[in-house]
């Protein structure tokens, strides 16, 4: 099974175009050209634009708070396959994570901030014991999604 959340990730950042776009046009027509007359819905200029960099804050900075990450996942051949990267304004580096089938030693999840905040821990057997991997953040994903990766990762994981 090979898939990933790309539209996940370009569903959002073109949220955040649309709303940038939204934003420069309002600032244009009511402080630069002054078109809009004010009160408009009985608030000012300044309750718009706090409404406005509030909703464009969030869209903006959403993705890092929760931690979203473009994530690619294959199980096909001999390895299970994480590819990943930070799906925020500032874009992180890529990362990739790889193991062999016959030496996955299980995955553990977690979840903070209420449960919005998701993450895999994936194990190997190593000589000296069990190597636990960097977290992948699966907030990003949706619960179909969500549920593919853990019945993939539940079909090579050792019995407990």
């Amino acid at each position: 099974m090979t898939f990933d959340n790309s539209r996940t990730i370009i569903s959002l950042r073109i949220k955040l175009f649309g709303v940038t776009v939204v934003l420069l046009a309002y600032l244009a027509l009511a402080y630069v050209v002054k078109l809009i007359k004010f009160p408009l819905l009985n608030m000012d200029d300044t309750a718009w634009t706090i409404i406005l960099m509030g909703i464009w804050f969030i869209l903006a900075f959403m993705p890092m708070v929760l931690n979203y990450q473009f994530i690619s996942y294959s199980d096909e051949g001999d390895f299970i396959i994480f590819r990943y990267f930070t799906a925020s304004i500032v874009g992180g580096k890529k990362n990739s994570v790889e193991i062999n089938k016959i030496s996955f030693s299980g995955y553990k999840i977690e979840t903070r901030f209420f449960g919005f905040i998701q993450s895999i821990n994936l194990l190997q057997k190593v000589q000296g014991g069990v190597a636990k991997y960097p977290p992948v953040y699966i907030s990003a994903l949706t619960q179909e999604e969500k549920g593919k990766v853990i019945k993939s990762l539940n079909l090579y994981a050792p019995p407990m």
